[in-house]
Parts: C-alpha cells; sequence; structure tokens
C-alpha cells in the first residue's frame, strides 16, 4: 500500500513538472493533477502492456524508443479522458512523457527495488 502511495505522488509530481517545463501540457486545477495521476497509473496498468506487446517489433527497430511515442500515447491518454487535463499535440505529449520518465527514474534510484517476498 505505501508502494502505491508513492507511486501516485510521484506520478502526480512528474504530470505538474510536466505542465510547468513542456508547452502544450497543463491543468486547470489541483484535482485535475490529482485525478490525472490516478488515471495515469491505471491506463499504464492496463493499456500500456497490451500496447507494448503490440508494438515490440517497432521497439525492437527503434532500439527501444519507440516506448517513449507508447509512454506519450498513455498520457494523451489521460488527456483525452480528463478535461482538467490537457495536452496539446504530439510533441508536447513526448515532453510530458521525458519528463515523466526522468522523475521516475530518478524516485525509482532513491526509493530503491520492491522487496522480493518470500515463499515458504
Amino acid at each position: 500500500m505505501l508502494r502505491f502511495i508513492i507511486q501516485f505522488l510521484v506520478t502526480a509530481l512528474a504530470l505538474w513538472l510536466s505542465a510547468k517545463v513542456v508547452p502544450g501540457v497543463s491543468f486547470t486545477d489541483n484535482g485535475s493533477l490529482w485525478l490525472a495521476a490516478i488515471l495515469l497509473g491505471v491506463v499504464n496498468a492496463i493499456v500500456r502492456p497490451i500496447l507494448t506487446i503490440l508494438t515490440f517489433p517497432l521497439t525492437i527497430i527503434t532500439f527501444g524508443l519507440f516506448l517513449l511515442v507508447v509512454n506519450a500515447a498513455m498520457i494523451g491518454l489521460v488527456s483525452v479522458m480528463l478535461g482538467g487535463f490537457t495536452v496539446n499535440g504530439f510533441w508536447a505529449g513526448i515532453g510530458a512523457a521525458i519528463v515523466t520518465g526522468i522523475v521516475s527514474w530518478i524516485a525509482g534510484w532513491f526509493i530503491g527495488p520492491e522487496p522480493q517476498r518470500r515463499v515458504e
């Protein structure tokens, strides 16, 4: 549960930072930011794995760079689903994907790997 809360907060921070530094990404209010973080977590858990499998050949050909497009698509999908969160265009989505990826990577570095459960 604690890991879920931390991931939610990291996602919210990443989206907030994206809105500050990427032109074309914005929120109408804090409630939209929180809801976007929740929706992005749900979309990343359900839709992203399917899209990643379907686009695996493109990911291989582009040496993994196509995953940036997949991440941008997930952020764009959240933008379509949520009226208070706006991503204007492909490049704004790519910028937001880069920012959220960097923030998640840095947070993961500080948080560390998930502890493994012992099976007895």
